[in-house]
C-alpha cells in the first residue's frame, strides 16, 4: 500500500527575527565568493531517519540522497511545471493498449558504483530485491507477473493487471531503482543487503555515498565512471542542523551553498526582502489539505461538512502562510496532475451559510477541534487562523498538536480520536491521479486519515487505473468533493535560498522531486 509523506519542518521553531536570518553585515552585502575546490555544502533540517536504501527510503527528507545516488529505467523531466516522462537507464519504451505489457531498451555503458555492467538482469534482480525488501515502495512492483529478458539490453514487463500507473511509478522519485546484481549478491547477508546499504551503495547515480552518519551527517563523491555529463561539484557535504536559526546562520554567513526547503513563514518573508541572495519559487505536486472528520459531532452530515469549508477564508489563509511560495488551489487533485479544466473545486466563501446552521446545533456539538502535524509550523499557523473562521461563525474551535506517528493510527480507525478539522501539508508518491485519490479517498487508503469515502469514488478511480481516463479520475474527484471531507486549499511551491553564484537550481528541480535537486546540473558562475 503506497503511502504519502507529510511534509516534516523542524519540531520546535521559533519566530526569527530579521538580524537572525539576515547574519551579518557583510553577509548581507557581500556575499562569499564562489568556492574553487568544487565542494557543494548542502545541509538537511532533520536527519533523513531511514537508511538511504532506495527499496526502503520513504521519508520526506532525503530525496537528494538517493534520486543522486540512484537510478530507475525513466525519469520525469527537471525544470518543467507539469511531469514529463523521459528516458533514464532505458532509451526506449512502449506500452501495449490494455497497459499490461510494458517494453524497454535499455541504455549501454553504464556501469554499477561497483564496476558491474548494467544489463536486463539487473532489472529482474533490482524488482526482486524490492518485493523481498517489502518495505513502503513495494506496492510499485508487487503487481508484476514476470520480467523477461531479450539480450543484455531488452526486457518485457509483464503485469497481473491493466494499470495505467506504471509508468509513473518507474519514473518517480520512490520508484524502483536499479541495483547491481553482483553487489547484492556479495553483500546480500542474512537480510537482501539492507545493512550493507545503510551506508553504501549499489547504484548508477552521477554520486556515489562515502558517509552516513546519522544525526550528523551525510557525503556523497562524483563517481568517475558515470555514463552522463561528469558533475561540476567533485564532493557533497550535507551535515545534519537541526536548529533552524543556526542553519540560516550558516547559510547567510556562506557556509551553506542554499537551503532547499523546510523554511518556515517568517523566514521566507525575510529572505524575500534580503537582495543579498537567489530565491526560487519552484512547482511541486504539494498541496495543504482541510480533512474534515465524519464521524464526529455536526460533522456526521455532508450538509454541516460542506459549510464548514465556505466558512473558510482559503484566499486569507494562502496569503498569510504561504506568501512568496505558493496559490490557492482550485483542483482537488495536487498541483500540476491533471488538467486545469478538470477535476475543479467550486466551494464559495460563504460563512453564513455555517453561521445558519450552528445557530439551530445543539451546545454540545458547537465545539470542533483542529488538528495539525506538530511537526509543521505552517499548518500551526493555517489552523489559527481556521480557529478565529469558524468563531466568526459561531463555533468554538480549539487547536491541538499531533505528532505524525499519531496521525498514522488513524487510518483505518474510527475517527473518534481524531480531531473534527485536520491541516496537513503532503504530496504524492507518483503523478498519476489514481495513485493520489486511491490512497487518500478509498476506504483502505494509506493516507486516508479520517475515514471518509464513498462507492462513486472507488468505481471511477478503477476505471481510471484501467484505461488512464482523466474524465474517469476527474468523476472521482467530484464524488471526493461531493462528500465534503476534504478541500485542497494550496498548492505549494518549494522554496529555495542560495548563494548568487550557485547556477543550475531551476534546471536541477524536478516538480514531482520535492525538496531536493539533481546536483549533477548544479556549478558556479
Amino acid at each position: 500500500m503506497t503511502r504519502f509523506r507529510l511534509l516534516a519542518a523542524v519540531g520546535a521553531v521559533a519566530a526569527l527575527t530579521l538580524s537572525a536570518c539576515s547574519g551579518s553585515d557583510s553577509a548581507t552585502t557581500t556575499p562569499n565568493a564562489a568556492p574553487t575546490d568544487k565542494v557543494l555544502h548542502l545541509s538537511f533540517l532533520q536527519d533523513p531517519g531511514q537508511p538511504p536504501d532506495p527499496d526502503i527510503f520513504y521519508a520526506g527528507q532525503g530525496l537528494l540522497l538517493t534520486t543522486n545516488i540512484y537510478e530507475g529505467l525513466l525519469q520525469y523531466k527537471a525544470g518543467t511545471e507539469k511531469p514529463e516522462l523521459e528516458p533514464l537507464l532505458a532509451t526506449e519504451w512502449t506500452a501495449s493498449p490494455d497497459n499490461r505489457v510494458f517494453t524497454f531498451t535499455l541504455r549501454e555503458g553504464v556501469t554499477f558504483h561497483d564496476g558491474t555492467p548494467f544489463t536486463s538482469a539487473a532489472v529482474k534482480a533490482s524488482f526482486d530485491r524490492r518485493l523481498a525488501v517489502n518495505q513502503g515502495p513495494a506496492y510499485m512492483v508487487s503487481d508484476v507477473e514476470s520480467v523477461t529478458t531479450q539480450g543484455d539490453y531488452g526486457v518485457t514487463i509483464t503485469l497481473k493487471a491493466p494499470n495505467s500507473a506504471f509508468l509513473d511509478y518507474l519514473a518517480c522519485p520512490y520508484g524502483p531503482r536499479m541495483l547491481s546484481p553482483e553487489g547484492l549478491a556479495k553483500n546480500a547477508g542474512t537480510d537482501n543487503a539492507q545493512t550493507y546499504l545503510t551506508n553504501h551503495d549499489l547504484g548508477t547515480g552521477p554520486y556515489t555515498l562515502t558517509a552516513a552518519e546519522v544525526g550528523s551527517k551525510y557525503s556523497l563523491q562524483a563517481y568517475p565512471g558515470y555514463w552522463g555529463d561528469k558533475p561540476y561539484f567533485e564532493k557533497v557535504e550535507i551535515p545534519v542542523i537541526t536548529d533552524v536559526s543556526a542553519q540560516q546562520l550558516q547559510f547567510n554567513n556562506g557556509q551553506l551553498a542554499a537551503i532547499l526547503h523546510d523554511l518556515p513563514s517568517s523566514a521566507v518573508q525575510s529572505y524575500l526582502d534580503n537582495d543579498a541572495f537567489a530565491k526560487y519559487s519552484l512547482p511541486t505536486m504539494m498541496s495543504n489539505y482541510l480533512y474534515l472528520n465524519p464521524h464526529k459531532g455536526m460533522l456526521t452530515d455532508a450538509t454541516n461538512r460542506k459549510a464548514v469549508l465556505q466558512a473558510i477564508n482559503v484566499d486569507e489563509l494562502v496569503k498569510q502562510t504561504y506568501f512568496g511560495r505558493g496559490e490557492v488551489a482550485d483542483q482537488l487533485y495536487p498541483a500540476n496532475m491533471i488538467a486545469s479544466d478538470l477535476a475543479v473545486q467550486n466551494v464559495t466563501h460563504d460563512p453564513s451559510v455555517l453561521s445558519g446552521i450552528v445557530g439551530g446545533l445543539p451546545a454540545d456539538q458547537k465545539a470542533v477541534t483542529v488538528g495539525y502535524d506538530s511537526s509543521n509550523p505552517d499548518n500551526q499557523l493555517v489552523s489559527n487562523l481556521i480557529q478565529t473562521q469558524l468563531a466568526a461563525a459561531g463555533l468554538t474551535a480549539t487547536v491541538q498538536s499531533y505528532p505524525t506517528s499519531q496521525i498514522y493510527e488513524w487510518i483505518g480507525g474510527d475517527g473518534m480520536d481524531a480531531p473534527d478539522v485536520l491541516t496537513l501539508l503532503a504530496w504524492p508518491d507518483a503523478p498519476s491521479p489514481y495513485t493520489w485519490g486511491h490512497i487518500s479517498w478509498d476506504p483502505d487508503g494509506g493516507l486516508n486519515y479520517l475515514g471518509c469515502s464513498a462507492p462513486p469514488i472507488t468505481a471511477a478511480l478503477a476505471r481510471g487505473l484501467e484505461t488512464g481516463d482523466a474524465q474517469a479520475f476527474s468523476e472521482a474527484a467530484a464524488a471526493a468533493a461531493d462528500t465534503g471531507c476534504w478541500l485542497n486549499v494550496a498548492n505549494v511551491d518549494d522554496f529555495v535560498v542560495a548563494q548568487p553564484w550557485l547556477k543550475g537550481v531551476e534546471e536541477g528541480h524536478v516538480v514531482t522531486n520535492p525538496n531536493s535537486l539533481r546536483l549533477a546540473g548544479l556549478s558556479v558562475g
